[in-house]
């Protein structure tokens, strides 16, 4: 079993800045947490869940999708089994729910290839 856990979300206004955890547990994870791409992904109401940003397992890359670049970072603590997701100069169009994701070994734009996934964090951005 794999148990991420996320936190950090909250209701915030424009212009602001959050930070959101990850931390993987679990005994498939908790030792081989460094061989997982990390993940985030977020949905708003009423649309489909998007890619936000991924690091591979070792950190030595990172990929983000365009509306969040020079904004959002995302890092990892592979001492910690936690993922990172801090988030500045916050818009309205940011607010969803934020979920975490793990993948074996490189990481995918695409959710559907992610093995392990997170319940969710509110991010709730007022203008």
């Amino acid at each position: 079993q794999v148990l991420l856990v996320e936190s950090g979300g909250g209701l915030v206004q424009a212009g602001t800045s959050l930070r959101l955890s990850c931390e993987a547990s679990g005994p498939i994870i908790q030792n081989t947490f460094g061989s997982y791409s990390m993940a985030w992904f977020r949905q708003a109401p009423g649309k489909e869940r998007e890619f936000v940003a991924a690091i591979l397992y070792n950190g030595a890359s990172t990929n983000y999708t365009n509306s969040v670049k020079d904004r959002f970072t995302i890092s990892r603590d592979n001492s910690k089994n936690t993922v990172y997701l801090q988030m500045n100069s916050l818009k309205p169009e940011d607010t969803a729910t934020y979920y975490c994701a793990a993948k074996f070994f490189k990481f995918s734009l695409v959710s559907e290839e992610y093995d392990y996934w997170g319940r969710g964090t509110q991010v709730t951005v007022s203008s």
